[in-house]
């Protein structure tokens, strides 16, 4: 997908584009409004009084944008959050102080809850549910969730959509589209954070979760993947009570699994829980290929016998056979020491987002595989190792897909819950057999000689394709119709600079001659002051309001 900048976004969106605008400044980054033009968008008295707050000063610029994420509201929170999985494109600072972003919304009224339910399920509340409780026992920035019991007398939990809240997040992602854009053509030194990879990234992720069918979806997909498996727990969803808005799913008690007294309480071992949670992640990793991509306490409960259930399965992310493969090479790269495996495997995973240097990154691939060879299982921390193997990442500017980073955050968060749960929680000891498996799999006659019988098939269509192709390729060029497609990087901004050089030229001379004229006017004339001098007044205020853009600009 790609963008085109369109100030008609900006100015369907006047209200709330202002509102940015202010935030931003209000925030300190005045300079990047600067740089990418916003501040047109301003109201004029705004615009020529706006200061920064001075409190801004105080604080870092990881804590400016995160207080400006704040104050923007639930998208850009989510934004915050979203974009906090990417280590490999945002600096880690960011990335801690992301960590602490808030949602200050308050719970929308239980009887708009219940106008929303019935709205989407075109029937009363008391036909829908023999009980419905108003008053939510959770609130998020996209939704809350209210008990309720079913007519048989099952407990529920009813997960309603914000009044309004996809219509917001519509205009939001319009407008960060278009801020992303302006902001990798106006400060091409920011193109190393993908601005609008992120954002694309983000559009898919908070599309995915504000629409609850999808997640229905993936519900019914984990319940079938682990029907014969009683360590994990899925909450049945009713299909018939769930819509893209409201989404009615079997409530599930319990409790977190920080919470320890509770699950001793229930007669368990927490180091079984913690040891048996990290064998249903890696299940999902590297057997199924699907995994949840937010495991942290409040998404996790841990039920009296000992079962464990996932709730919110709103982040998903998804490993193909490939990426899976990789990702045990450096596994096994590190085991063995292997070099030249692990840069294959680091170059394979991650996009180059400029001209990679070899030799370096080959130095810091050694000295990441020295880090943890001949480290023991017991002392392995994998979270660690991942967050280095991301460090090179970022530091030598390859962008690794998105799935992959938001396992790498779920990894890490997972390993801090199972060491709440046992202090001497390992997973590395985990890990090892499902790596195992995979390699064992890798080599299985039968998958071999399926993946050499695609390869075949793949290669006969690429010959058989062929002769057309090149019978294309001539009838245009007998044609005279070949066309080769050229992109010259950074021409639009070139573009952009003459005109506006141009503009600036043009009104030079428009005052030059203003001023002259009305000088020899009022001169050589008596009679006509009353033009003369204000438009002699005029241009000179003409002239000095051009000296100050362009030094404001900073290229005199």
């Amino acid at each position: 997908m790609s963008f085109e900048y369109s100030p008609f976004k900006f100015l369907r969106n006047l209200a709330r584009s202002r509102e940015i605008v202010g935030v931003l400044l209000r925030h300190g980054f005045d300079d990047l409004i600067e740089r990418i033009g916003l501040k047109r968008y301003l109201q004029w008295g705004k615009r020529l009084f706006s200061q920064r707050d001075p409190a801004a000063d105080s604080h870092s610029t990881p804590e400016r944008i995160r207080q400006a994420l704040e104050d923007l509201g639930p998208t850009f929170i989510k934004f915050g959050q979203v974009i906090s999985t990417r280590p490999d494109l945002v600096p880690e600072d960011v990335i801690e102080e992301l960590s602490h972003l808030q949602e200050r919304v308050p719970p929308f009224p239980g009887e708009e809850a219940i106008r929303l339910v019935e709205a989407e399920l075109h029937r009363p509340i008391d036909v829908l549910f023999a009980e419905f409780d108003p008053e939510p026992l959770a609130a998020g920035s996209l939704g809350q969730v209210h008990r309720a019991r079913h007519f048989d007398g099952t407990l529920l939990a009813i997960k309603i959509r914000r009044p309004h809240v996809e219509r917001d997040i519509e205009r939001d992602l319009s407008l960060m589209q278009e801020i992303a854009l302006l902001i990798e053509r106006q400060i091409p030194e920011s193109q190393v954070f993908d601005p609008i990879g992120l954002v694309q990234h983000f559009q898919r992720t908070i599309r995915r979760e504000i629409n609850f069918l999808r997640e229905a979806r993936t519900m019914e997909q984990f319940r079938r993947l682990y029907r014969n498996d009683p360590n994990l727990l899925v909450p049945r969803v009713y299909e018939d009570l769930t819509t893209s808005a409201v989404l009615t799913m079997e409530f599930v008690d319990g409790c977190r699994p920080n919470d320890l007294d509770k699950v001793r309480e229930y007669g368990l071992d927490p180091c079984v829980i913690a040891a048996a949670g990290a064998r249903l992640y890696m299940k999902q990793v590297f057997d199924l290929g699907i995994f949840h991509g937010d495991p942290h306490p409040g998404n996790m409960r841990i039920m009296p016998n000992g079962t464990i259930a996932l709730i919110d399965y709103g982040m998903i992310g998804f490993l193909d056979d490939e990426k899976r493969e990789l990702l045990v090479d450096l596994i096994i790269a590190v085991s063995k020491s292997d070099v030249q495996l692990a840069m294959r495997s680091v170059q394979n995973l991650g996009q180059p987002s400029r001209p990679l240097d070899h030799s370096l990154l080959r130095i810091d691939i050694q000295d990441f595989v020295e880090t943890y060879y001949g480290i023991t299982l017991e002392q392995l921390k994998v979270g660690r190792m991942l967050q280095d193997f991301v460090q090179i990442l970022s530091t030598h500017g390859l962008r690794c897909p998105g799935d992959l980073m938001l396992l790498i955050r779920a990894t890490v968060t997972l390993e801090g819950v199972g060491r709440g749960l046992d202090p001497k929680f390992n997973m590395a000891g985990e890990l090892a057999p499902f790596v195992e498996g995979l390699v064992k799999r890798r080599y299985d006659p039968r998958r071999v000689a399926g993946k050499m019988a695609q390869d075949i098939k793949t290669l006969a269509m690429t010959f058989h394709s062929m002769p057309m192709s090149l019978a294309r390729t001539f009838d245009k060029l007998s044609r005279d119709d070949l066309k080769i497609q050229l992109e010259h990087r950074s021409l639009d901004r070139l573009i952009s600079e003459f005109d506006r050089s141009s503009n600036r030229v043009v009104v030079a001379l428009v005052v030059a001659s203003l001023v002259v004229s009305s000088s020899l006017i009022i001169r050589t004339s008596s009679t006509t002051p009353w033009i003369s001098v204000p438009v002699f007044a005029l241009s000179g205020m003409l002239g000095i309001w051009l000296i100050y853009g362009v030094l404001r600009s900073g290229r005199l």
